[in-house]
Order: structure tokens, then C-alpha cells, then sequence
């Protein structure tokens, strides 16, 4: 079908579909204070736009909205098409807090009250 469509038409698609891809993206990935959406995540990483991608290599940060997710060491991998593809050495996932070295008693109070 795209054999058919005028090369001006499917250029306009393609440019529709980077943009409502780019609109969709719930991931962000974080470089120092420049940020860029995620188009595609998977096991072992991710892709971005290839128009505005820059050739990463070192420690990111990825956020699903306004929520900081992971810590993540990565390089560029390739470029495929629209996509430029960028592996995970590492991928941490990020707690709101420091992890307990004791456990917890499911009966501990919450918090405790002072005496006035």
C-alpha cells in the first residue's frame, strides 16, 4: 500500500507516527538536565528518537512520569531506522528508601507520642 501513497504522504504518516509515539511515551530518560522519552523499553534497554538523540554512554536516570524508576549505566548501541538503540550494563531500580538491615515487626508502632 505504501507503494501507492505519494512519497510527500508517507512522509507525513512517518512524521505522524514519531509524533504520537513521542506523545504516548510514559518513560523519560534523564542525561544531567537534559531529558528525552523513552520510545521503546525492554529487558536489556531502550530506544529514542533518532533525530534528537544524543550518543550516550555513562549513568541516566529513567522516569516513568514524574516517578524516578531506575539508575541506569548505559552505551549507544545502534542506530535502526527512526530508533537509536542504547544497552543497559546496568539497571538499578530506585527506592523512595535505604533498605532495612533488621526486620520489621508487622506489630511495631508507626510512630511514637511525647510527652508534653
Amino acid at each position: 500500500m505504501n507503494d501507492i501513497l505519494p512519497k510527500e504522504v508517507r512522509e507525513g504518516l512517518a512524521q505522524a507516527r514519531k509524533m504520537a509515539a513521542r506523545k504516548s511515551a510514559r518513560m523519560r530518560v534523564q542525561v544531567g538536565e537534559e531529558s528525552f522519552p523513552v520510545l521503546r523499553i525492554w529487558d536489556t534497554g531502550f530506544a529514542l528518537d533518532a533525530d534528537n538523540a544524543p550518543h550516550m554512554r555513562g549513568l541516566v536516570d529513567l522516569y516513568e512520569g514524574p516517578r524516578h524508576s531506575a539508575q541506569c549505566l548505559v552505551i549507544t548501541s545502534a542506530q535502526e531506522g527512526d530508533e537509536m538503540r542504547y544497552e543497559f550494563k546496568r539497571n538499578s531500580v530506585h527506592h523512595d528508601s535505604a533498605p532495612l538491615d533488621f526486620v520489621r515487626r508487622k506489630d511495631a508502632p508507626v510512630a511514637l507520642i511525647g510527652q508534653d
